[in-house]
């Protein structure tokens, strides 16, 4: 298993609920948002679908299964919608919705200390091109 390490991204209040901050970390793009419960979530920006730019895709929620009739709408601020082919996946896990067998996000760990922010990439990672 490659070793880890830690990469400052600067102060966590740079991260706004609901929207990306784009990083530039040695062979990633890679974009951090801020989840509506305050936690920090860092994802590659490559959707695991077709390789679009995941994290310019839409913010927000999604309409869940619902009984003839009835629409349901939730998930509020938790769900990002690929920009290319609107697949939809869950911020906090990665998991693609809706899909018997599901595609996932590349998150990275995101650390928080006295104010400022951290993202923990393998190192066999840094300086690598993305695909």
């Amino acid at each position: 298993m490659a070793e880890k390490q830690e990469i400052p991204i600067g102060p966590a209040t740079r991260f706004q609920p609901g929207r990306f901050t784009m990083l530039e970390i040695p062979g990633h793009d890679i974009g951090v948002i801020r989840l509506k419960d305050g936690t920090l979530r860092a994802i590659r920006n490559q959707c695991p679908h077709k390789g679009a730019p995941i994290c310019r895709g839409i913010v927000s929620g999604t309409w869940l299964p619902s009984a003839p009739g009835a629409l349901t709408y939730d998930r509020e601020a938790e769900v990002l919608a690929c920009p290319w082919h609107g697949w939809e996946y869950d911020l906090e896990t990665g998991a693609e919705l809706f899909r018997p067998v599901p595609t996932r996000l590349r998150l990275y760990p995101v650390s928080v200390r006295d104010g400022e922010a951290y993202v923990t990439v393998r190192m066999a990672e840094i300086g690598q091109a993305s695909p």
